[in-house]
């Protein structure tokens, strides 16, 4: 099982944010809990699969032990991660 972290390539509102995935919903909870989220920061429902992290979060999560991918160059790998966990979700798949 794995906790990854992809490019912090999205700006929004003059910050950089990333997403954080993981193999399955619990170590993803897991971990997320581990950086100081709170779980009511990563309800979401509509993937089931990701939550958005600030670039600083992204970095703290690299130090704990997440993968650094990228969204573009590991295109395949994050539609599985993120199909894996909608599927626990009960969120159906596209």
């Amino acid at each position: 099982m794995t906790v990854y972290v992809d490019d912090a390539v999205h700006l929004w509102r003059g910050e950089r944010w990333a997403h954080l995935m993981a193999d399955t919903l619990d170590e993803l909870h897991a971990f997320a809990s581990t950086l100081g989220m709170p779980r009511r920061a990563f309800q979401d429902r509509a993937s089931g699969a990701h939550y958005d992290v600030t670039a600083a979060m992204r970095d703290r999560a690299i130090a704990l032990g997440a993968v650094a991918i990228s969204r573009h160059r590991d295109r395949a790998l994050v539609h599985a991660v993120i199909a894996n966990a909608r599927r626990q979700a009960g969120v159906e798949t596209r």
